[in-house]
């Protein structure tokens, strides 16, 4: 398990003693062999800026930075596989924040490289390789000059083409879940928003958030066109917007107008769930699927991350219980970080949400963050380090109905939604 490395060009070294080390928060871990999977089809390597990679000397056990002019390697993971362990650095300059993705810790073994990683969903349909890139282009023209007046369409066509975002590109394609985003706006401050930072935060925002507020018909054009199959998904909620919840009367119109005219395929929000009678509106208009995000169930944690504006963690409780009272197939796009989610009062909190809020899906995300900023913010551990994968086993032991995966599922059948005589399958 030998140390991964990068020069100040970018070339990608594996260094012939060193063994690579690993961060589980703000300590520097050894990597165990059961956490390591071979580097998954998709995955990308990427250097550290401002770090030096630690390794370590198998006869001594102790630990080495490398010297100055290397710079540690991380691997960016596609969905479906959940990080288990950052990589092992230590910063050259403290007050550098790291761009915001989820770095995982990459050693090199048997001729290959391997990645701290947990397969924890299928990566089929979410791998980059598998995205028709000149098929997301011929459907960007197509729909472009079929609705010249939709902003809708012009705005994801830019997701799509410019960042690759495999949500919008399903919308050119027709395929799987497809992206309708409403909302400019937003009723939480969220340290990692990856759409909108404030000038002073220090973080580059990867995106740029949408600047207007989309008409109903727009809503209505792109809906229509993505739900043609039994497996379509819409789903109002990007990385490119803020709340969609917050825009609840034009979703509701949207969608009445649509389930007028089509019962095919679902309608999936991803909120924060904070704004309680709009997700009731919502659900009420015959919504099928929600994911809520959250990356704890403690509210100190929580509040320190989402900095919610008018809202708390019970209103987030209350609108799931709602949603699932109706029949919808609710779940969590869980943030997940080696070191705090792993933490034996998190996880504690964490069982005890799913049980209280009749969940039935956890999709584990990584989270796309600064390690020290992140640290820095939150409260201090109480209680053990479990580690990522003896939290994945507590999950699927104390809650063996909840599916453990990584992006949104279509309910079983015998779990479909009944709403005014129709079934959606």
């Amino acid at each position: 398990m030998y140390l991964v490395y990068a020069d100040e060009q970018g070339n990608v070294y594996d260094h012939p003693e060193l063994y690579g080390l690993a961060r589980s928060g703000d300590m520097i871990v050894e990597i165990l062999e059961e956490e390591l999977i071979p580097l998954p089809e998709g995955a990308t390597l990427v250097g550290l800026p401002n770090t030096r990679a630690a390794g370590m000397n198998p006869e001594t056990g102790e630990m080495l930075p490398l010297p100055e002019g290397s710079q540690a390697v991380g691997a960016l993971l596609p969905q479906g596989f959940t990080r288990l362990c950052l990589p092992g650095y230590v910063k050259t300059d403290k007050s550098y924040k790291l761009p915001l993705f989820g770095y995982s810790a990459v050693v090199w073994k048997d001729g290959g490289f391997y990645v701290g990683a947990e397969l924890t969903d299928d990566p089929e349909k979410w791998n980059p390789l598998n995205c028709d890139t000149k098929g997301v282009k011929a459907g960007v023209s197509e729909l472009l000059a079929k609705y010249p007046e939709n902003r809708l369409y012009e705005h994801l066509s830019n997701c799509a083409l410019e960042y690759e975002c495999l949500t919008s590109s399903n919308s050119f394609l027709g395929r799987w879940e497809g992206a309708v985003p409403v909302s400019h706006s937003c009723n939480a401050g969220c340290f990692g928003c990856i759409s909108d930072q404030p000038e002073d935060s220090g973080f580059v925002s990867p995106q740029t958030r949408m600047d207007f507020r989309p008409r109903v018909d727009e809503l209505v054009q792109v809906m229509l066109e993505h739900l043609k199959t039994p497996e379509s998904i819409v789903s109002f909620g990007q990385g490119c917007e803020g709340e969609p919840s917050t825009q609840a009367k034009i979703i509701i119109e949207a969608m009445r107008e649509v389930r007028a005219t089509t019962n095919m395929g679902y309608i999936n929000i991803n909120t924060n769930a904070g704004l309680n009678d709009h997700i009731r509106g919502i659900v009420d208009a015959g919504l099928d699927l929600m994911r809520v995000s959250t990356i704890s169930a403690l509210d100190d944690h929580y509040n320190a991350y989402y900095k919610p504006r008018g809202y708390t963690l019970a209103n987030v409780e209350k609108s799931l219980k709602y949603a699932v009272s109706q029949g919808v197939y609710t779940s969590i796009n869980y943030l997940v970080f080696p070191g705090v989610t792993d933490r034996e009062e998190e996880v504690e909190a964490m069982v005890e949400f799913v049980r209280r809020t009749g969940l039935r899906l956890i999709q584990m995300r990584n989270l796309n963050i600064d390690p020290e900023s992140y640290l820095g913010l939150i409260p201090p551990a109480k209680g053990e380090i479990l580690g990522m994968k003896t939290m994945l086993d507590i999950f699927r032991e104390e809650l063996p109905e909840v599916v453990i995966g990584s992006y949104t599922h279509i309910p079983p059948a015998n779990m479909a939604r009944i709403k005014s005589g129709s079934v959606h399958i």
